[in-house]
């Protein structure tokens, strides 16, 4: 039994392995050739394997492409984006969420801005992924808005649906691509305006805010 217990966990330490294999020549594949069409044949050459194994392990092109959607997503900037959840605090819970996600976008720029363009010439395949990864955002976002409100954060006049929007605008990869890139803001230089930008429009003035 011992014998069958080891040979099964370095067998999936061995699938792991491939897995985390085939995901990382993903990445720098979009990364050395972003303008050039990628496919599942030339994924596998360079990553040592079968082009049926990619499919073994993901499923299918659009699987392939969820894995590294949602290994970025929980890569860099994630852990302050679960502390920003967990703070008691929605105003610091908003600046926390614009900071981490501001965090992963800087770590992944160029793969990011590859995975945007890519989504919409294959809607089907990367498109499908993206959607999947943006709808997890959408409630991440309305979770925000809704602890805002129900804290007396927002401004007066100002509901979740318009509060999310807001949010949503400025938590998004678009919104930190055109401050890092249009405008060449460091990492640090773009949190500062998002956040600025998200409490000017969403939150009351500290004399307006309740108080405990």
């Amino acid at each position: 039994m011992a014998k069958r217990a080891y040979t099964q966990r370095v067998r999936a330490e061995t699938a792991e392995e491939t897995r985390q294999r085939i995901l990382d020549t993903l990445y720098e594949r979009l990364r050395e050739a972003p303008a050039e069409p990628i496919s599942v044949d030339e994924v596998a050459r360079r990553a040592g394997v079968a082009r049926s194994t990619i499919y073994l392990v993901f499923g299918s092109r659009s699987g392939l492409f969820d894995a590294l959607t949602e290994r970025i997503i929980f890569g860099a900037g994630y852990q302050r984006i679960l502390e920003a959840v967990r703070h008691p605090d929605a105003r610091e819970s908003l600046r926390g969420a614009l900071a981490g996600g501001a965090e992963m976008y800087s770590t992944h720029h160029d793969v990011l801005r590859v995975l945007g363009s890519m989504a919409k010439l294959d809607p089907e395949g990367v498109g499908q992924a993206i959607a999947r990864a943006e709808a997890e955002r959408a409630r991440g976002v309305a979770r925000v808005a809704r602890r805002l409100q129900r804290e007396g954060r927002l401004r007066k006049g100002l509901g979740v649906k318009r509060a999310t929007a807001v949010i949503w605008l400025l938590a998004g990869f678009d919104a930190y691509d055109a401050l890092a890139t249009g405008q060449g803001l460091r990492p640090d230089d773009v949190v500062d305006v998002l956040v600025a930008t998200a409490e000017g429009a969403l939150l009351a003035d500290r004399a307006d805010e309740p108080r405990g």
